[in-house]
């Protein structure tokens, strides 16, 4: 995967071809919208979530492709009852490709299920079936529709976000303007139902952590944040690279973040990252959100999260 450095990225060609126009009138959308007002926990346990993510072998879905059957099967209304006994925490982040069933009735099953356990979602990670910035007008309508369908499956389950990818478009390099003129749209959307749309430091390419924030603040929505993911731009082989994305991106974050300590990248190599210099990283950018845990690595995910987890409450101040 090729690594995307920041001379690279302020030499690419920033000409849109809809001129300033369109992303003007998508910012008249934002006008006078008001700011999330989420009230975060401080206790070090209660900052810390759990995503589907590493259990995507076990999760019943679908449009879940990472299935294994030879595993056991997971429904995903029974996943937060299992992360508060196994784990003894009660935030869940859930991957829509782990959803069985976007309709009305299953979405009530799922925000019951959630209380019944006690827990609460933080966040709606939302893959993605166009880019943003394809130079198709067409193509990039069909992003903002999914997008915009996401934010309103996140308002039924009682999610105050979702993490929304920036597919790459066949034979386009990222496109700033085009992009910053379609989530604009997505952030009204979200400002409209008080959904935080959030994007990740995902891929090197069309997800380069200082690409999204040029993103995020040409757009300049309170309903448009940064999620930084502790590993994901270590594969770019440049810890200093990593470190610096991680700057930027915690000081544009707002409600969720992915803790991680290692990434398995190309070949099946492991790129681990400093745990500890991260958490400092997050804490000078006076990051006040949670801490999702994402196992990556080795081993099985209840054993590789519950390391996570030891990990967390150790640089946080809390007790494992």
């Amino acid at each position: 995967m090729n690594n995307v450095s920041r001379r690279k990225f302020l030499g690419f060609s920033l000409v849109s071809t809809l001129g300033v126009s369109g992303l003007i009138d998508a910012k008249t959308l934002l006008g006078s919208q008001r700011a999330p007002d989420l009230k975060f926990p401080t206790i070090p346990r209660e900052r810390l979530a759990v995503t589907t993510w590493p259990f995507r072998k076990y999760m019943e879905s679908p449009t879940n492709r990472w299935r294994d059957p030879k595993l056991p099967g997971m429904a995903l209304e029974a996943f937060p009852a299992m992360v508060a006994a196994k784990f003894g925490l009660h935030n869940v982040e859930l991957l829509a490709d782990h959803f069985p069933s976007t309709d009305p009735a299953y979405l009530r099953k799922l925000r019951e299920a959630v209380a019944k356990a006690d827990s609460q979602i933080v966040d709606l990670p939302v893959g993605a079936k166009a880019s943003f910035y394809d130079p198709s007008a067409a193509k990039r309508k069909e992003a903002v529709a999914y997008g915009e369908k996401w934010i309103d499956v996140a308002v039924e389950v009682g999610s105050p976000s979702v993490r929304l990818h920036i597919a790459r478009a066949h034979g386009a390099a990222p496109n700033p303007d085009l992009a910053a003129d379609s989530l604009a749209q997505v952030a009204a959307h979200g400002a409209d139902r008080n959904v935080i749309v959030n994007l990740e430091n995902d891929d090197l390419v069309a997800e380069d952590a200082f690409f999204v924030v040029r993103v995020i603040d040409d757009v300049g929505s309170p309903y448009l944040h940064a999620l930084p993911d502790f590993a994901n731009s270590m594969l770019s082989g440049n810890a200093a690279f990593n470190y610096d994305a991680l700057a930027l991106m915690f000081r544009h974050a707002y409600n969720i973040s992915h803790m991680k300590d290692s990434e398995v990248g190309p070949h099946d190599k492991d790129f681990k990252v400093n745990v500890g210099r991260i958490f400092k990283i997050a804490e000078a950018a006076h990051y006040r959100g949670y801490y999702s845990l994402e196992w990556e690595g080795r081993g099985g995910p209840y054993m590789g999260v519950h390391r996570l987890l030891e990990e967390s409450l150790h640089y946080l101040g809390g007790q494992a």
